[in-house]
């Protein structure tokens, strides 16, 4: 399959009478990473969920390995992993119930759940917190658990939205590391985050939204090509492109 995830000409938000995403297409295929840049309010924690299912769009279509949430809701959501900016846990439970659910949520096979959680846990040095209630957890060890529960069922797709926040340095680069292995591996990931140089980094595309719109869209190279001066980092193409003055308008 040439994608993972396909957005063709969505345009949604919260009323149909004012959409906050205008005709967007793009697709995020097996093997790479996607980074989705854009300014607070561009758009961004909206396109996710509407890939989600959580919001309808009002028109266009998204589909996941080529099917819609339409045609077959439990084929469609069993197909992500998700990580929010904000970790929703229930806190009456601990870190391996929050794992258990999960792998039940996916129909993860036993052996599978066995091996996966526990090397979870050691990756993102969580084993002696494994029968911490939530509830009693930090804000970075909470968003463990949800990167942990996201990367569990081993999804085609992953969406991975300001994931940072809150993290430790080695929680980072275990997250990282982690994202660059499922990749290999053959998963598609779509992250949005503003920390750009990490984005420049390891993603191998990106999508740069601003007021709803993409302005550009591609590798680095065709996002320097969009922004005026074609400048050598990403950080600063993005600043010309969503500036009132930079770039040369949006990008289909």
């Amino acid at each position: 399959m040439d994608t993972v995830l396909e957005v063709k000409q969505l345009t949604g938000g919260y009323s149909p009478r004012r959409p906050v995403l205008h005709e967007l297409s793009f697709d995020v295929r097996p093997g790479e990473m996607v980074g989705l840049l854009g300014l607070n309010g561009a758009g961004k924690s909206t396109i996710i969920k509407h890939v989600l299912g959580l919001m309808k769009p009002h028109r266009g279509e998204v589909m996941i390995r080529g099917v819609s949430l339409e045609q077959d809701p439990q084929t469609y959501r069993s197909s992500y992993g998700y990580v929010p900016e904000t970790p929703v846990l229930y806190d009456e439970l601990t870190v391996s119930e929050h794992l258990r659910l999960g792998g039940m949520a996916y129909d993860v096979a036993e052996p599978d759940y066995r091996a996966r959680s526990e090397r979870l846990l050691r990756e993102f040095n969580m084993t002696p917190k494994r029968e911490a209630f939530s509830g009693h957890l930090s804000k970075g060890m909470k968003q463990k658990v949800m990167i942990m529960n996201a990367l569990l069922p081993e999804p085609p797709l992953y969406m991975i939205d300001e994931p940072f926040l809150g993290l430790d340095p080695l929680g980072i680069r275990s997250l990282l590391e982690r994202l660059v292995q499922v990749k290999e591996a053959g998963a598609a990931v779509l992250m949005s985050s503003h920390i750009l140089a990490t984005l420049e980094t390891y993603c191998d595309r990106f999508l740069v939204l601003h007021h709803g719109r993409l302005v550009a869209q591609g590798t680095l190279d065709d996002v320097r090509r969009a922004a005026a001066g074609e400048p050598d980092t990403l950080e600063e193409a993005f600043y010309r492109l969503v500036s009132e003055e930079g770039g040369d308008g949006p990008l289909a």
